[in-house]
This record gives structure tokens, sequence and C-alpha cells, in this order.
């Protein structure tokens, strides 16, 4: 197998350095070009084109997301961005996911250099997937369609806890994806109408991301999507997005469906983890549940769905050629947990047919 070539793009010379180090210390991995800023990584492209693109967001000359936009545009390449974790810069980083980056590493501003080799393996491993990512299907996606406004006499009375329109159902959707999955949930999500079953998602994304990428989806789906918060309720119309740095488990008080948000340890190295959203939902819900494992690297969720089906759940995997990191799904299909791989235009059809059930 030939060497992972990587560019590092960030205006900080410490990061280089050490982002350098930390590559070039991992077997079949080598740093071509560390430089400051995306003009002079346009200008060294020009001699030799990377495998992967280490990038920062904030930096002079041009930002890393117009930069992003502009390479998946013209020549799609994976972009691990590796960004400090503010509050402004976790909706910068769900931008970034949405133009194409194919994962996130977040640093902080103090005690840098020593979060950067304490992370050294999630970044190696990033890069890794990275190069494997098909992100040629994170390019040029069309801009989903415009949504109508979901104004009416809720925008101006005050909000209830339950409302009628989303009258509790007894069936549900279990969402679990990681690598290019903010691309693809955009892609299912929108694609709902509203009267859709209620729907609970994990996307692997760090701490204070999901806020952020739940406002997003919200903003261009017809079903209200939000981050989940401790004993909210499992509705019709309504997906519930797993808070990162915290497990979602699903739970059952007579015939209706709620999530618990609670800490613990890194199950499969995620927190949250598919496996705790799968296992619970099939405790749970049992055959009134759908399990969807969508793209992403490494094998969780595999264990949970095989749970799912052997307690009478349907489950659906997304198919190896609309995946941008056939990982997940693989390791499911292996253990014999699905019932039918589909392309990710018809997952949402699958959603649907919960209602008929």
């Amino acid at each position: 197998m030939s060497e992972i070539k990587v560019m590092i793009v960030d205006d900080s010379a410490v990061v280089r350095q050490v982002l350098s180090g930390l590559l070039n210390a991992a077997p079949g991995i080598t740093v071509t070009h560390a430089v400051a800023n995306p003009l002079l990584a346009m200008e060294r492209m020009k001699v030799q084109w990377p495998d992967v693109i280490v990038l920062d967001v904030e930096m002079p000359k041009m930002d890393g997301i117009t930069f992003l936009r502009k390479l998946m545009n013209e020549h799609p390449t994976p972009v691990v961005i590796c960004s400090t974790l503010t509050e402004k810069g976790a909706q910068t980083s769900v931008e970034a996911l949405t133009a194409g980056a194919v994962a996130i590493i977040t640093k902080p501003r103090l005690d840098l250099k020593q979060f950067l080799h304490d992370s050294a393996d999630e970044l190696v491993s990033a890069v890794r997937a990275a190069s494997g990512a098909h992100v040629g299907k994170l390019a040029n996606r069309p801009a989903p369609p415009p949504v109508t406004a979901k104004l009416n006499a809720d925008a101006v009375l005050p909000p209830e806890n339950v409302r009628p329109m989303t009258a509790t159902t007894e069936r549900v959707v279990a969402i679990g994806t990681s690598t290019g999955g903010t691309q693809a949930l955009e892609e299912v999500l929108t694609a709902l109408p509203r009267v859709s079953p209620g729907i609970v998602v994990v996307q692997h994304m760090p701490e204070k991301f999901t806020a952020a990428f739940a406002a997003r989806l919200d903003s261009v789906c017809e079903v209200r999507v939000k981050e989940a918060a401790n004993n909210d309720r499992v509705l019709q119309g309504q997906v519930l997005i797993a808070p990162g740095g915290k497990h979602m488990l699903l739970r059952r008080t007579g015939a209706q469906y709620f999530v618990e948000v609670v800490d613990g340890p890194l199950v499969n190295r995620h927190r949250p983890s598919v496996d705790v959203l799968f296992r619970s939902a099939a405790r749970a819900a049992g055959a009134n549940a759908l399990g969807v494992i969508m793209t992403g690297m490494g094998d969780d969720g595999a264990a949970g769905l095989l749970e799912m089906l052997k307690a009478g759940a349907r489950t659906v995997a997304q198919d190896e050629a609309s995946c941008v990191v056939y990982g997940m799904p693989k390791e499911a299909v292996k253990k014999g947990a699905v019932e039918r791989s589909v392309p990710l235009n018809a997952i949402y059809r699958e959603i649907l047919q919960q209602l008929q059930y």
C-alpha cells in the first residue's frame, strides 16, 4: 500500500511542527507540505497533490471554509478539519462538515501542544480513514429543496411540551452514522415529510457541535430537529440528535418512548455510541423499531443492530456505492445484522414504511 501524502494548512507554526512530527511518526503517512494559509497550499498543490489535507478554519488571506468549498468544487480531496473548539467555532465546524470535510479534530486554545500529542491516535485514525473516503460523493451536492416556513400560531403562542399534531407513535426509528454522516443525514431528513415516525440519531460528533448541527438541519427540514435533552419524548415529525460527549438511550413508559441522555465511558471509542442507542432500542422497542446504519468508519453499531434484528426490529444499511466510508454498514452486514442494503436516496422510504407496520 502506497504512503498517504498529507498536507497541513495552519497559520500556527507550533501546530504545523507538532502535527508534522506526529503524522510522520505514523507508519504509512508522510507530510509532504506544511503551509501557513490556503494560498500557499494552492501553490504547492500545483507541484504535488496530497492524498489528505489537515486544515485549520481561521486563517489569514483565505479562511478554511472558503478553501474547502473551492477544493470540493474543483478537485474533491479528503479534508480533516483541525480547529479550535469554541461556540462560534462549533458552528463553523458544522459548516465545514456540510461543505465536505471528512472528519473534525478539535483543539483547545490552551495547552495546545500537549493536546495534540494526547490526540495523536485520533488524528492518525482520521487521516487513514480520510485517505479511503469517497469524497466525490460529498462534492457538488445540490442545495436542499426550499422548505415552507414552519410559521403558524406556534410563532405567537407559548410553546407546549406536547403538540396535538405530534401525537406519540409506538413506532420509532434509530439511526447511527459517523464519517460522511452529516451530509448523509441531511439528504435523508430533508426528504421526509412533516408526518414521519419519531427518529433518534447518533452521529459521531464532538461535544458542542451537535446543537449547531441540529439547528442547521431544523432550518432545512420539514421535520423538527433538535439536540436531545434528558427525558425528551420521541414524537412523530421530530428528530432527536444525541449530544456530543453524551450517550443517548431509548426508554419506554407504557406506549410512550423517551430518551435518556447520560454520561458514561467511551463505547467502541465513541460517546455517543451507536451501539448504546441500538441496544437500548432493541430492549425498549423490539419489533416496533427500525434500525438504520449509515456511512462511517469502524464497527460501532454493528452489534447493536444485530440485537435489534433478534428482537424483531427491521434493519437497513446504506449500501457501499453510496457510502463515503463503507465501514460501519460493512461490519453490520458481516455480522448478519442487516435485512436490506439500500442506496442513500432510498433510506427515507424505508423510514416512512415504519408508519405502515
